[in-house]
């Protein structure tokens, strides 16, 4: 016989295990839109995980990976010298030395070990040239097309809700870096929704700043962008040193420095490097150019335009034909002394040096 006490419990099972259940209807419903709820392996998951990625190309002038990076800080010997690379504006230091001269046989080693950092930001650590290599076979090889997506970022922070439909625990999540959140990415699994906290915003190539409101927005912005830079999945570091030259820049070094030298020409594929020994240099704010050799003055106009690595300097001095051309500048070094390196295709390259900084 059922007594009054096994009637109460069974009703109060029954109101909680309804109430569990029409919670757990709510919350999955989670009273947001779809398009601003996150599911595990979703296409917008996916595009937001290759957004966040790690992007190993950075240090290509010394890994040759496109994969991986190595960890700060590191050292490396350059021909004899010894850097120790702290940061991104290292990487252009390592340039400088292996440009100083275009006639020896550039050499670099890593001191190990070092630690490596994957595209999932995952770290490893490398004892030895082989165990380098051994990572490096598995990244796809020069401009090959990969997942990773370089030409947005997210800002930060961004904030949301997480429900675990399995066990109903609501929690609240933040991300403060692309490793925070290409982690968490990496682990959602279809137990998890996400409802995000818009508006979020990310930052394209050229520095604007786009306001996002739900997943659909966020989604078609990265497909619009995804393409908008070159990647620089190459290993010639030489193809963009003048990302950020302009014509204030040049101008100030030219015009700020006297008696140029030229220690680097070549015409037509013929070498002419001691063609204008002994010739000072000196360029002036009016547009006007001075050549100085053995008591005799040759003047001619300078003339720059463009900016990045479409600027183009026009040289001319009538009476020295070898230094005229419409130069593009390929790059300015000021490591060991200021150089002003001008060329054209590969046949056709000028270079100017001073010991002025």
């Amino acid at each position: 016989m059922e007594t009054p006490f096994n009637k109460i419990l069974g009703i109060t099972l029954l109101l909680m295990v309804l109430g569990v259940s029409c919670r757990k209807e709510e919350i999955i419903s989670i009273q947001e839109p779809a398009d601003k709820v996150l599911v595990a392996n979703s296409t917008v998951a996916i595009q937001m995980k290759n957004t966040t990625s790690n992007d190993g190309s950075n240090d290509n002038i010394i890994d040759n990976s496109n994969c991986f990076n190595i960890k700060f800080p590191f050292s490396v010997t350059i021909n004899g010298t010894q850097i120790t690379v702290n940061s991104d504006d290292d990487y252009k230091i390592i340039e400088f030395i292996f440009d100083d001269s275009d006639d020896d046989i550039d050499i670099l080693s890593i001191t190990y070990p070092i630690t490596i950092v994957l595209d999932d930001f995952t770290e490893v650590t490398v004892n030895n040239d082989s165990e380098l290599g051994s990572y490096s076979i598995k990244c796809n090889s020069e401009n090959e097309a990969d997942d990773d997506i370089e030409c947005l970022d997210f800002q930060y922070p961004i904030t949301g809700s997480l429900f675990n439909k399995d066990n109903e625990i609501i929690d609240t999540v933040s991300f403060n870096s692309d490793s925070d959140l290409n982690d968490f990415l990496k682990y959602l699994n279809t137990s998890y929704y996400v409802t995000l906290n818009f508006p979020i915003h990310v930052t394209l190539l050229d520095g604007t700043i786009i306001a996002i409101n739900n997943l659909d927005e966020l989604y078609s912005t990265i497909l619009t962008h995804k393409n908008d830079c070159d990647e620089d999945d190459d290993y010639d570091y030489n193809d963009d040193d003048c990302n950020d030259c302009d014509i204030d820049q040049l101008a100030f070094l030219l015009t700020g420095c006297s008696d140029w030298t030229i220690d680097k020409l070549e015409r037509y594929n013929n070498d002419y490097d001691t063609y204008y020994d002994g010739y000072t240099f000196n360029f002036f704010n009016d547009g006007t150019i001075s050549a100085t050799e053995g008591g005799y003055t040759y003047f001619g106009t300078w003339a720059p335009s463009g900016s990045g690595n479409n600027l183009v300097v026009v040289i001319n001095i009538p009476d020295l034909p070898y230094c005229n051309n419409n130069w593009i500048l390929h790059e300015i070094s000021q490591y060991s002394n200021s150089k002003i390196d001008l060329r054209v295709g590969e046949s056709d390259r000028m270079r100017y040096k001073n010991n002025c900084n």
